[in-house]
């Protein structure tokens, strides 16, 4: 018999198997997951009709003479490279980019299989599971709404009807910047004073909080306001106003004296530290009269160093000093008669205006601030305002000074004199620079105050502030806005205040028990959070919920940039958020690139219901195909090394998506036809040798 037919006949059975393989490979080019087959081939025995033998001198080496006997299939492999992803609209579908298989059971974890096609739903009890109805494998979350992947893996299950109970806000978490450059751009007016610094609205309550529409009485650091534009004024230790309510005058009534004779030939005499010399007149017969309007002429010659003019009535001459001109020694009168003088006049000073000087200390200085010719060093709004107060009533007795509601210095002169107002900046002669800002605020107060004639105001002056608004919950999941506001206090300290609804008590004063007052926040020199107080806010809602909820405020951390902030920009909240929420029931399931299933709840939260758990295998080749696009493990794959997805090189997940099969349709097809060529030759090598075998039998005719 001819070996040759049998050679045929097993290639014949191989390429069988091959096609076989390869049907089964289109037959599935469009199933989700799937991972194609290859068939690889082996001969079989060899028939040996003569052994190898070595070299021996003088004869060479030969080698053996083998027959082979045919082709066999050795085996059939999966191909497990990465299939196409395919993106749908299901929010269940599951593809892996990368290596690993979906674990699900048929029997509650008791035996497990694995798959690479995660098109999975949820059943009528909420069971996680793929086509077949297995239940997908994985791990849920504990009662502190934790997922822990260490633990052994379990048939993932969500209750469809999951509701979440409402939590109380715990913590509120504020970033904010807070402006401490020369520009605001949130302000409200300063706080309104009366004419009584001794007395307040309402002792019981915070100042600056409003009584009966009524602002109680709150003193502010004036080195920390601002103008009407939300310019700051920024005031240094110096910096200040001159403030006169009446012209500082001499005359023969005030000890200036008159010019008593004619002939005058010399005038040497000081004024406001200029020296003033020179012939008055050389004609001894003039009058005194005409001497006096010498002398004035020559006084007023100096009226631009020295801010005073002279003026004659008869032999008479008065000065007057508006203090109107810009410049420290241009201010009231100190006039000296040098002794080589012969105008027959004499010393005498005149005082009405004052220097209001600025001081960083909150501890006043000016313990004689009512002295004539004592600076008034003031700090605060309310330190200014009644320094103002006592000057104008030095002049008028019915003149008061108060701060309107508007943050305006506001001047009335219901009885008594007319009060003549000059506003000019401290320039120190040099030694201090002006305040412009400042000046302009207060230079509309200028001018002629009649009794019983309409007051007169500053510009207004302001601070600045910010707002910060967030809604929060009870323990009932009620829902209620509280109001952070800030409010500049110096310059590296802010005053903060927070209000929610009526009938809530956050620890405000009766009646407005809602309001919480007196919280500071300070900040360091380079602009970072130095320190909060209080850190926490105790509220009890009144409407059934626990009372003394306590709301812990995140405002950052000392020494740090995570929180408040206080730099040259404007003042802007970039994030402000809390941790409670109000019951919700589940609205859908997502699921993430860790393969975590996350619940949107309808009170808007999303919660990690529920992670999907991966098996790794040391090879994917020696699992066993089970039908239904799953596999079980075999000796030779090894075990499974289960856990969490994109981790311990496991691959990561995407949902809406499939993997598609990785079958290439052209390759398959194109393998066809070599199957088919090697058939037709395996069944040519047959029927050649039965002609072989009939030309022997046809040798006996």
């Amino acid at each position: 018999m001819m070996r040759s037919l049998w050679s045929g006949v097993s290639g014949l059975q191989a390429h069988q198997v091959a096609m076989d393989v390869e049907g089964n490979n289109i037959a599935n080019v469009n199933t989700v997951g799937f991972k194609y087959s290859r068939t690889n081939f082996a001969d079989m025995l060899s028939q040996t009709s003569k052994i190898a033998t070595a070299p021996a001198d003088p004869l060479g080496g030969r080698n053996s003479l083998q027959v082979g006997l045919g082709a066999t299939v050795s085996s059939v492999t999966h191909i497990f490279s990465q299939g196409s992803r395919q993106t749908t609209d299901k929010t269940t579908d599951v593809a892996i980019e990368g290596d690993g298989f979906f674990v699900v059971s048929p029997d509650n974890g008791i035996t497990y299989k694995y798959t690479r096609a995660g098109d999975f739903t949820f059943d009528a009890f909420g069971n996680f599971v793929d086509n077949n109805g297995l239940v997908v494998q994985g791990w849920t979350k504990d009662e502190n709404d934790k997922i822990d992947s260490t633990l052994p893996i379990k048939s993932i299950q969500i209750d469809p009807g999951m509701t979440i109970p409402a939590k109380g806000t715990e913590n509120v978490t504020l970033r904010a910047n807070l402006v401490s450059g020369s520009i605001t751009n949130e302000m409200s007016s300063i706080y309104a004073l009366d004419t009584d610094s001794a007395t307040v609205a309402d002792a019981t309550v915070a100042n600056g909080a409003s009584v009966s529409g009524v602002m109680n009485q709150k003193p502010e650091d004036f080195g920390a306001l601002f103008n009407a534009s939300g310019k700051a004024y920024n005031l240094q230790n110096g910096q200040g106003l001159w403030v006169s309510f009446k012209n500082s005058s001499l005359d023969s009534t005030s000890s200036i004296g008159t010019v008593t004779h004619a002939g005058i030939t010399t005038a040497n005499m000081t004024l406001n530290g200029v020296t003033i010399a020179g012939s008055v007149s050389t004609d001894s017969t003039s009058t005194a009269a005409a001497n006096a309007s010498s002398l004035a002429t020559l006084i007023n010659s100096y009226t631009a160093q020295t801010g005073v003019t002279a003026s004659v009535t008869g032999t008479r001459v008065t000065l007057t000093n508006t203090n109107s001109v810009d410049g420290d020694s241009k201010k009231n009168i100190s006039f000296v008669v040098n002794g080589t003088d012969d105008t027959g006049l004499s010393s005498g000073s005149s005082v009405t205006a004052y220097k209001y000087q600025y001081t960083a200390s909150s501890a006043n200085p000016a313990t004689n601030s009512q002295s004539i010719g004592v600076t008034k060093n003031f700090h605060t709004t309310e330190d200014l305002r009644s320094y103002l107060q006592w000057q104008a009533k030095a002049t008028s007795s019915g003149a008061l000074v108060a701060i309107d509601s508007d943050g305006k210095y506001t001047v009335t002169n219901q009885t008594g004199q007319t009060l003549l107002i000059a506003v000019t900046s401290i320039d120190g002669d040099g030694t201090v620079n002006p305040s412009p800002l400042l000046t302009q605020t207060f230079n509309a107060i200028e001018g002629s105050l009649p009794t019983g004639s309409a007051s007169k105001t500053s510009q207004a002056i302001t601070a600045a502030t910010h707002a910060s608004s967030i809604d929060i919950f009870d323990s009932l999941g009620s829902k209620h806005t509280v109001t952070y506001a800030f409010r500049k206090e110096s310059q590296t300290t802010w005053s903060w205040s927070a209000t929610v609804p009526s009938p809530a008590d956050i620890g405000g004063t009766s009646p407005n028990q809602n309001v919480y007052q007196g919280g500071t926040v300070v900040f360091n020199s380079n602009g970072s959070l130095s320190s909060v107080n209080p850190q926490s806010l105790s509220v009890t809602w009144n409407n059934g919920s626990t009372a003394n909820q306590q709301i812990n405020l995140a405002f950052g951390t000392p020494g740090a940039f995570d929180g408040l902030t206080s730099f040259d920009q404007k003042s802007a909240t970039s994030l402000i958020s809390q941790d409670g929420y109000t019951g919700g029931d589940l609205d859908g399931i997502r699921i993430d690139q860790n393969g975590v299933l996350i619940g949107s709840f309808t009170n808007g939260r999303s919660l990690g219901l529920a992670q999907i758990s991966m098996a790794k295998f040391a090879n994917n080749e020696g699992l066993m195909a089970d039908g239904g696009n799953l596999f079980i493990a075999s000796a030779n794959s090894g075990d499974p090394t289960v856990g969490a997805a994109a981790s311990g090189g496991r691959g990561a997940v995407f949902s809406s998506a499939l993997e598609m099969s990785n079958v290439d349709l052209s390759k398959s097809l194109t393998q066809l036809i070599v199957i088919q060529r090697g058939y037709q030759a395996n069944s040519k090598t047959i029927t050649t040798s039965d002609q072989m075998l009939q030309i022997l039998l046809g040798l006996k005719q």
